[in-house]
């Protein structure tokens, strides 16, 4: 869900970290965890932060690649509130050995 943005005249950046992030590996069933960090600079529309807790939580029985799934909540958060600019991190914790970091972004990042 998505609200007016109040000052849609100016450049603005909003940051929002979810911390509690959680997927499922499409090969082994085990959970992945994550820190999913978003920082956008809003257009007409600002994202309402519950719908986006929500929207988050969706993933946690859903199985997917860690660059799957970043790359798939940018394509919904920017269908959803078309911003200007957005930067999507999924910030996966150590599985199997390996830490996962992966960056997602659409459009170019206002001079703020």
């Amino acid at each position: 869900m998505t609200v007016p943005n109040p000052h849609p005249d100016r450049d603005y950046e909003v940051s929002m970290v979810a911390e509690e992030f959680t997927c499922v590996c499409p090969m082994t069933g085990q959970p992945d965890f994550a820190t999913i960090r978003i920082r956008y600079a809003p257009d007409q529309l600002l994202v309402e932060l519950k719908s986006l807790k929500l929207y988050l939580w969706s993933y946690r029985d859903q199985g997917a690649f860690h660059e799957a799934v970043t790359n798939t909540i940018l394509d919904d958060f920017v269908a959803a509130a078309r911003p200007r600019w957005v930067e999507v991190v999924g910030d996966f914790k150590i599985r199997g050995g390996i830490k996962t970091d992966v960056r997602a972004v659409y459009g170019k990042r206002p001079e703020i």
